[in-house]
């Protein structure tokens, strides 16, 4: 892989932010934007815990799915207050994503503030929090709507792996999937991506680096993502529907149309299914390798 650091402000201009990083849909991070929100002082997982403890959440563990395993399946359930001592106490490779906490505590929404001076279109009723122990991993994929991302760290810190949507064939795409075949897991030690399986890896160009907590990332859509628990720790992800209505139509083709076809496809006939878009993973990568 042909990876390099991603560009890093305390701060930013909006127009600068605009003309050189959303319209050409190139992720950046922004060290201050959230430190003066409310939530960057007072959230912690006692807090949290205090809040939201008797809840059940969905657990995710690190895992990669298979020709059986319907997207966004959950691997456990535990009460949000039983997970935060599980992965307080050590190491614990679980995490939570898409957990709408506003929803079950909503006075947490007046602890930030909507970016709206970056950008416009944000999906108000659906801020989500992501949260994981240290070694649990978010596996290579992008995200299904196809929305801009503002994703800020607030707690722990998380080593994170980009590519821009058109590596895509590069990165070995599961067709009418979201997810990539290859395991990046742990890829920033040597020997650990298996080259000679997915020889196209080494023609990604990407970026690799650490969040650190109060650091925010502006992820473009369709951008893929590989993120590692570096701690324990939790981050709030602000999603923005892209101007464009093709990127309104590709997002929505992605959630109503794709990934309905896929689920029946694994449900009828997964052994099938599974190795019919393993061929054509290989066959696009091949493309690439012979066109370079």
């Amino acid at each position: 892989m042909q990876l390099k650091p991603v560009a890093v402000f305390d701060s930013i201009d909006p127009e600068v932010f605009k003309k050189e990083y959303y319209e050409p849909c190139l992720p950046v991070v922004i060290k201050n934007l959230a430190k003066d929100w409310p939530a960057y002082s007072k959230w912690n997982w006692d807090y949290f815990k205090q809040l939201v403890g008797q809840k059940k959440v969905p657990l995710y563990n690190n895992v990669k799915s298979d020709a059986y395993t319907p997207i966004n399946t959950a691997d456990d359930y535990k009460t949000f207050g039983e997970y935060i001592d599980m992965i307080s106490s050590g190491p614990a490779a679980w995490r939570i994503f898409l957990f709408n906490i506003f929803d079950h505590a909503p006075q947490l929404i007046n602890d930030f503030t909507w970016p709206e001076h970056l950008m416009k279109g944000f999906v108000k009723k659906y801020p989500m929090l992501f949260t994981g122990g240290a070694s649990s991993i978010t596996h290579m994929h992008f995200d299904i709507d196809m929305s801009h991302i503002l994703h800020t760290q607030f707690c722990g810190r998380k080593r994170v792996l980009m590519f821009p949507y058109q590596e895509q064939y590069k990165l070995y795409r599961k067709p009418w999937e979201v997810l990539s075949l290859a395991d990046f897991s742990n890829y920033y030690i040597e020997g650990k991506v298996d080259y000679e399986k997915f020889p196209a890896l080494k023609l990604a160009e990407g970026h690799d680096f650490i969040l650190e907590p109060g650091d925010t990332l502006f992820m473009p859509a369709g951008y893929w993502h590989h993120m590692e628990y570096l701690d324990s720790g939790f981050a709030m992800s602000l999603r923005a529907l892209q101007p464009s209505v093709t990127g309104k139509l590709r997002g929505a083709w992605n959630l109503f149309g794709m990934r309905s076809i896929d689920t029946v496809m694994k449900k009828t006939v997964p052994k099938w299914w599974y190795e019919r878009k393993e061929k054509r993973v290989f066959e696009n990568a091949a493309r690439v390798l012979a066109s370079n």
